[in-house]
C-alpha cells in the first residue's frame, strides 16, 4: 500500500479515501487494506473501519469483493431506468409505456388555467385531493390518511426516508430490486437489507431477518413488482403483516406504481394499527412519465414531516401540473383509456410468456411492462449472445442489492410495444441464446 488512510472514527476513514480518491493517489481497482489490518494501523476497533468501508461502499465508491477485498469502484455509470443513450441495438429493456398507450392531454390543457397560486398556499390542489383521497380510501380504509403530492414516486420515496432516518440505517429492499430505489437508499447513506422475492411477494421469513437486523423502513411493491412483475397475494400479506405487529413504527411505504394498469387487487402490508406508513401512487405509467407527479397517502406524523420538506418556493409540485393530471384522471374517457392500456399490456406479455413456455422458457410474472425471463444460461451470457443478434437487454445483476449474491439468470425484457416481425425474431433469437 503506497498511500496513507487516516481517522479515528468511521466518518473521518471515510473521508480520507475519498481525499485520495479526488486526489488521484487512488484509482478505480485499487485494493484497499482489509479490514483487520486497517483497524491495527489506525488503532481503532475493527467495527470502525468496518463502518468507514460500508459508508464508502453506500456511497458507491468502493466494492466489496468478499475474499477479494475492497477495490475502489470504477468510473462505468450505475444502471438507470429508461432508453439506453447512444445504442444502435434494438433496446427491449427499457420498462417504458407504449406512447401509444398515453392518453393526449390536449382537451385538458384549457381547463387548468385558474386563478394563479401563490407563496404560502397549500402544496397540494383541493380538486386533485379531494379525488386523491377517494382513490386511495378504497383500498387503504384509514381513518387518519392524509394527502400529499410530491414530483414523483423516487422523489416521494426519497423524501420519506429522509424525514424518517439518519444516515447508516438500514432499508429493507426487496431483491431482486427497483434501481431506482437502489439507488435513492446507496446515495442517501442508509444500508440497505435485501429481502427476496418469490411468486407472492416479499417472503416472510427474508422480512423477519431484515426486522431482526434493525431496519427502520420497508420498501415494498404491492403490485408488478420492478423487475419480477409479482404482485403480493393477499394471503401473503396477511402473514407480512402478522410479523410487522411487534413494530409499528417501522415505516412501510408501498410504492404502487402500477396501480391503475394491474390486473391483480391490491394487497397492503399496511395493517389498521401500523403508525408510520405510506401508499405512494405515480401516474407515470398511464398518463406518461414526464406527468412527474405522484400522489402519496400517508399517517398525520408522516404527513407533517413530507409537508416540511415540500416547502413551496423550494420543492414546490407545479398547480399546474397537478390540475391537468386531475383533469385527466377524472375524466371517464381517459380512464377507459387506460383500462384499455392495461388490458394491452396483459394480453402482449401473456401472449409473448406463451410463445416462450411453448420453447421451454418460463417467466415469473406477466404483470407490468416488463417480463422477467428465467433462461438455463448466466444472465450475461445470454445477453452478449442477444447483442450480437441486435437486441438490449437488462440483466438480472443489475437488479441485486448484493453484488456478492450468486450471479443471474434471468433477463427484463419489455416487449409489449414490438411488431409481429421483430416479437417472433425475438422469440427465435431468445431460443438460440438459451442455448
Amino acid at each position: 500500500m503506497d498511500f496513507e488512510i487516516t481517522g479515528s472514527t468511521a466518518a473521518e476513514i471515510a473521508d480520507s479515501v475519498r481525499a485520495l480518491r479526488e486526489r488521484g493517489v487512488v484509482r478505480p481497482g485499487d485494493a484497499l487494506p482489509p479490514v483487520r489490518e486497517l483497524a491495527a494501523t489506525l488503532g481503532v476497533n475493527r467495527n470502525t473501519a468496518v463502518a468507514a468501508y460500508r459508508q464508502l461502499a453506500q456511497a458507491g465508491l468502493v466494492i466489496s469483493k468478499g475474499r477479494g477485498g475492497t477495490l475502489m469502484a470504477g468510473g462505468a455509470p450505475l444502471a438507470q431506468e429508461g432508453v439506453a443513450a447512444d445504442t444502435v441495438l434494438h433496446d427491449i429493456g427499457s420498462g417504458n409505456p407504449d406512447p401509444r398507450r398515453i392518453p393526449d392531454p390536449s382537451a385538458a390543457l384549457g381547463g387548468i388555467v385558474g386563478r394563479p397560486v401563490l407563496y404560502g398556499e397549500p402544496v397540494i390542489d383541493p380538486g386533485l385531493e379531494h379525488w386523491a383521497r377517494e382513490w386511495m380510501l378504497a383500498d387503504l380504509a384509514r381513518d387518519d390518511l392524509r394527502i400529499s403530492v410530491t414530483s414523483g414516486a423516487v422523489d416521494a420515496v426519497e423524501r420519506l426516508l429522509a424525514q424518517a432516518l439518519t444516515r447508516d440505517d438500514a432499508v429493507a429492499l426487496e431483491d431482486p430490486c427497483f434501481l431506482s430505489s437502489i439507488h435513492t437508499v446507496r446515495l442517501g447513506g442508509y444500508r440497505g437489507v435485501p429481502v427476496p422475492v418469490d411468486e407472492q411477494g416479499m417472503t416472510v421469513d427474508g422480512l423477519q431477518a431484515a426486522l431482526d437486523a434493525g431496519v427502520r423502513a420497508i420498501i415494498s411493491t404491492p403490485r408488478a413488482q420492478n423487475p419480477t412483475g409479482v404482485s403480493l397475494t393477499a394471503a401473503r400479506a396477511a402473514a407480512l403483516r402478522k410479523v410487522l405487529e411487534p413494530h409499528p413504527y417501522v415505516l412501510i411505504i408501498e410504492d404502487d406504481h402500477f396501480s391503475m394498469l394491474s390486473a391483480h387487487p391490491y394487497a397492503s402490508l399496511i395493517a389498521p394499527g401500523h403508525r408510520r406508513y405510506a401508499l405512494v401512487r405515480s401516474v407515470s405509467k398511464f398518463l406518461g412519465p414526464d406527468m412527474c407527479l405522484a400522489l402519496a397517502a400517508t399517517d398525520p406524523t408522516t404527513a407533517e414531516r413530507l409537508a416540511m420538506r415540500l416547502n413551496p418556493g423550494t420543492t414546490w409540485v407545479s398547480h399546474l401540473l397537478q390540475r391537468l393530471a386531475h383533469a385527466q384522471l377524472a375524466d371517464a374517457g381517459i380512464r377507459q383509456q387506460i383500462a384499455d392500456a392495461a388490458s394491452h399490456y396483459a394480453e402482449r406479455n401473456s401472449a409473448f410468456t406463451a410463445e416462450l413456455l411453448s420453447r421451454g422458457i418460463r417467466t415469473d410474472s406477466t404483470d407490468g411492462l416488463s417480463l422477467w425471463v428465467r433462461l438455463p444460461v448466466p444472465a450475461r451470457v445470454a445477453a452478449e449472445r442477444l447483442m450480437r443478434r441486435g437486441w438490449l437487454v437488462r440483466t438480472g445483476d443489475e437488479f441485486r442489492i448484493d453484488e456478492a449474491s450468486p450471479v443471474s439468470d434471468h433477463v427484463r425484457l419489455t416487449v409489449h410495444d414490438l411488431s409481429e416481425a421483430d416479437t417472433a425474431r425475438l422469440l427465435d433469437d431468445l431460443e438460440s441464446a438459451a442455448r
